[in-house]
């Protein structure tokens, strides 16, 4: 322990000179934010609306600059801030026992020495002699087996423990009756202490990190230290704060929690643990989005110092996430979850779920992740139904999200046969329990009584949202579930799905082969091409786009060409059945099934046809159907005929 806080300082120590000390960096904070606000709506965003030139193209990248400047402020200072509020919160006990301890001595005339020790007068009355029993000085036993602990370590023991010394020894019970309460004291003091210089060593070491370099260039490098500091100031603020965050709770408990907590209390949450708030079910939207938006900013700050090619690629989508969110989208835009565990996670929402009086999830397939690809494609499907639900009813309010909050299997053309997890339900089993703490979240905090609320799953992520619906109550909240391109969910019939069958509803393409796939006992007649036969064939049929979707030749050609030859060859011996389960598409599971376009030939397309579900300008009907189930009127779908 560094610590030099003495006794004598923990007495006179003015709490509420913290205090006012948290208020001034919480003002600093809080004007910075303002300015930064000021900037992006007030200058650079008039300017890039009127100004075309490229003078105006220039000053709008100043101000821009000039506007992460002050978010920087803002941030910092909010760390500063909470490091002064929990000193003051946390020395707030031991001062105060410290002082229940000085006045007690006081009240029996002890005298508190210089070290914390505490001297006493003779008392009592020796039974031989009839004398007074003399005084004496006991030293504080802080309760630790450290050297720092006087009681146990004397200071003339050279730092060795002493036997026979401290309180309650065996045998030397000391018969004067001012010795017990001395000693009392003395202990209390000597932990008050000792729990003071922890506390203020713990807050010295996170403070001393809060400094910003020279200059007024903001850049990655600065965010990435800014990253570092979070860290430092959220394990300082660990007892003050973090431990007093419902993890353990359920969503609708964790919102009663925030929503009793001051404004000074959900800020300090949101500067020291933005990437908790942020991603924590039964947290408002506009909250979780806020606290995204400043941990997207630390994540790409912590990445960008990074060489190895995950973090690069997660860095492309985080970056591309922060660009379309300085963007004015319609819907308006939220980030609801972030973040760089497993394969990266990203829960984005196009209108506000708390707001929204319809609220679709979808649960992307196979081969997403965190990259560019997320961003330039998975969230254009999630805003592509926002947009048709606006649509299809434009008197209601929507919001469509998309939840990348579990990895989905990866698929890499060049190694088809080491990607056997897309065979198995693990990842399936692992995202269902995290999909309905989710949706649990979004029944706890929208503020319509009755929202509508769909729940959708699309390849891989159909099994995901299968598995989901099968738990005890169900998908929290769901009305309607909707599956495309989907090679199973796991369950028998559409009964299985806790909404009532007549509220599944089913979008296969006749030419998605991943709607097809055979199960598990007939997947070894997927014949012995080149890229190993059926388990690489089949890893490749599940193929939702992206890196694999392109590929349509050599190795990859041959499995999709087996795959396709086999599923021509009509050697089903129960069509009903598919890799993970009933097709949801066959007249056995018993689901609705909407009408979608075919989508292109295998052998023209690859796999466009399973990717085209939520793309107007490839499927109109297929999106349309979506939208209309997403706003609840489903009896207006156009339909298709089961299998």
């Amino acid at each position: 322990m560094t610590s030099a806080l003495t006794w004598q300082q923990l007495r006179d120590l003015k709490l509420s000179e913290l205090d006012d000390a948290a208020d001034g960096w919480a003002k600093v904070s809080h004007h910075a934010d303002a300015s930064a606000e000021r900037v992006d709506a007030e200058m650079a965003g008039r300017l890039a609306k009127t100004q075309e030139s490229e003078s105006a193209k220039a000053a709008v990248r100043r101000l821009k600059r000039l506007s992460g400047n002050y978010h920087y402020i803002h941030a910092e200072c909010g760390l500063i801030r909470s490091s002064v509020n929990g000193l003051f919160t946390e020395l707030a006990a031991p001062q105060r026992r410290l002082n229940n301890a000085l006045e007690d001595a006081t009240a029996l005339s002890y005298a508190v020495n210089q070290d914390g020790s505490i001297s006493y007068p003779a008392g009592g009355k020796n039974e031989l002699t009839g004398e007074k029993i003399s005084g004496g000085s006991v030293v504080g036993n802080n309760g630790m087996l450290t050297p720092g602990n006087n009681g146990l370590y004397p200071p003339n023991s050279k730092g060795l423990y002493t036997p026979g010394t401290g309180p309650e020894t065996p045998g030397l019970i000391n018969p004067n009756p001012h010795h017990a309460k001395a000693q009392d004291i003395a202990d209390r003091i000597a932990h008050a202490l000792h729990e003071a210089q922890e506390i203020d060593e713990r807050y010295r070491l996170a403070l001393s990190k809060l400094k910003a370099a020279p200059g007024l260039k903001v850049d990655a490098a600065t965010w990435a230290d800014a990253a570092a500091d979070v860290k430092s100031v959220g394990e300082a603020a660990a007892k003050y704060l973090k431990d007093d965050i419902p993890l353990d709770r359920s969503p609708a408990a964790r919102k009663n929690w925030w929503d009793h907590l001051t404004q000074e209390q959900q800020e300090e949450y949101l500067a020291v643990y933005p990437d908790v708030i942020g991603n924590l079910d039964g947290i408002p939207a506009t909250v979780r989005d806020e606290a995204n938006r400043e941990n997207i900013q630390l994540l790409i700050g912590k990445l960008s110092g990074q060489s190895d090619e995950e973090s690069k690629t997660m860095l492309d989508g985080l970056k591309g996430i922060q660009e379309k969110l300085q963007i004015p989208t319609v819907p308006a835009m939220f980030l609801l979850g972030i973040g760089d565990e497993g394969n990266g996670r990203a829960i984005v929402s196009y209108g506000n779920p708390d707001t929204a009086k319809n609220v679709s999830a979808y649960v992307p397939g196979l081969s997403t992740k965190l990259d560019g690809e997320f961003v330039g494609g998975t969230m254009k499907r999630a805003q592509d139904t926002a947009l048709g639900a606006m649509e299809a009813d434009p008197h209601s309010s929507t919001a469509s999200i998309v939840w990348l909050g579990y990895d989905a299997p990866q698929v890499s053309p060049t190694d088809l046969a080491a990607n056997t997890d897309v065979m198995f339900r693990a990842n399936a089993e692992a995202g269902a329990p995290a999909y309905n703490s989710f949706m649990a979240g979004i029944s706890a905090t929208n503020e319509n009584g009755d929202p509508h609320i769909t729940a959708i799953g699309h390849s891989y992520g159909s099994l995901t949202v299968g598995l989901a619906a099968q738990e005890k109550g169900g998908v929290p909240g769901a009305d309607d579930i909707i599956l495309v391109g989907s090679p199973g969910t796991g369950a028998k019939t559409a009964d299985d799905l806790n909404v009532g069958r007549h509220h599944v509803f089913v979008g296969a393409a006749d030419n998605d082969i991943v709607t097809k796939l055979p199960n598990h006992d007939e997947a070894g007649g997927l014949g012995t091409g080149a890229a190993g036969g059926g388990s690489a064939g089949l890893v490749l049929g599940l193929g939702m786009g992206g890196p694999v979707g392109g590929v349509v030749g050599g190795t990859a050609g041959t499995v999709v060409g087996g795959l396709a030859g086999y599923m021509a060859q009509d050697q089903q011996t129960d069509p009903s059945q598919i890799w993970f389960g009933t097709d949801p598409a066959n007249k056995a599971f018993g689901a609705t099934r909407f009408l979608v376009d075919d989508g292109p030939p295998v052998a023209e397309g690859g796999f466009d046809a399973h990717s085209q579900y939520f793309t107007p300008t490839k499927d109109q009907m297929s999106a349309d159907n979506i939208a209309k189930i997403v706003v609840g009127k489903s009896d207006e779908i156009s339909l298709e005929q089961p299998r």
